[in-house]
């Protein structure tokens, strides 16, 4: 699919440092000295349904409640990277089929251009998959899959995270969004870093990071666990990342509706917003600033990153 992009503002781009290149069939590609604020945004209606159909104009980004100006619009799907964390220790042994199945559909929902990457956590974290366009061989990884040992899940996060920080680093100004689908049975049993450390990373990503949750059988079905009571740690853990991230975090007792939630996962994705803007804040202190948006349109719901922390200058890092 081709995608259709809009660039706003070019003369304040020019002022600010910032170039769009748009070439008739490649990427947007954003060079120059001040940095892009990107935000993948989900518009629904008050049954939860995607909203299509917006332009820039009904945007509005507030930066720590100041209204910031709208550089960058995509309102079809901008490439996509995708890595898939797989809990595979011990616990899993008997899930584990399905669980590859429910994987397999996910990733063959993917468009040309995705990136996919396929992560394995068990005491130790492995990249089974690196992140690449080959599908098939994606595929091939996930089905290649083993239980065993314990769940390093905080680990897999924090590397999952950094390496894809990487991969936006030295990609030489391409806009593409990133997301991550982490698949746990239970707590963190494992893992050297922590929680914190796991949110202080996703702060600095802007990732989102889409959790599911397999729990032992209560009630029937599957639900988003926004305002759930009663949680353990792990969901607790899992529901915090999500909202953080602008994702959304499900809990399941049968694993077999798990393709059913990769798929409200796939809609999801498919149905963003991808938005940039350069903040109206120059000052490079790496403090964490709070992200809103909103749309002109009635009985409508935003979904976002909470917020990002800020670039921090040569100079204030030195004082500290």
């Amino acid at each position: 699919m081709r995608v259709g992009y809009f660039i706003l503002g070019c003369v304040a781009c020019v002022v600010a440092g910032i170039s769009p290149v748009l070439g008739s069939d490649g990427p947007t590609i954003f060079r120059g000295g001040v940095d892009l604020v990107p935000l993948n945004v989900v518009v629904t209606d008050g049954q939860n349904k995607p909203v299509s159909g917006l332009g820039p104009n009904n945007f509005t980004i507030l930066e720590d409640g100041i209204p910031q100006d709208v550089t960058f619009f995509a309102a079809e799907q901008v490439p996509l990277d995708l890595a898939i964390l797989l809990d595979t220790s011990a616990s899993m042994s008997d899930k584990m089929r399905p669980a590859q199945d429910a994987a397999v559909g996910f990733a063959m929902r993917l468009h040309a251009g995705d990136r996919i990457a396929v992560v394995s956590i068990k005491d130790g974290v492995k990249i089974v998959h690196p992140l690449d366009g080959n599908i098939d061989e994606a595929l091939t990884s996930i089905r290649a899959t083993t239980a065993g040992g314990g769940t390093a899940l905080y680990n897999g996060l924090y590397m999952t995270l950094r390496e894809m920080m990487k991969r936006r680093e030295t990609a030489e100004g391409e806009v593409r969004r990133q997301a991550i689908a982490v698949l746990s049975d239970g707590d963190d049993t494992a893992s050297l870093v922590t929680f914190d450390d796991v949110m202080d990373v996703a702060k600095h990503a802007g990732i989102a990071i889409y959790t599911i949750m397999l729990k032992s059988p209560m009630p029937l079905g599957f639900s988003d666990v926004y305002g759930k009571k009663g949680a353990n740690e792990s969901q607790f853990a899992m529901k915090a990342l999500a909202l953080e991230t602008g994702a959304r975090s499900f809990v399941t007792t049968d694993i077999l509706e798990l393709a059913g939630v990769y798929g409200v996962i796939a809609d999801d994705l498919a149905s963003q917003y991808s938005i940039g803007y350069s903040s109206k804040n120059p000052r490079q202190d790496g403090a964490y600033r709070r992200v809103s948006v909103r749309v002109d349109q009635p009985n409508t719901r935003t979904r976002t990153r909470a917020g990002y922390v800020a670039s921090r200058s040569a100079r204030s890092v030195a004082l500290e």
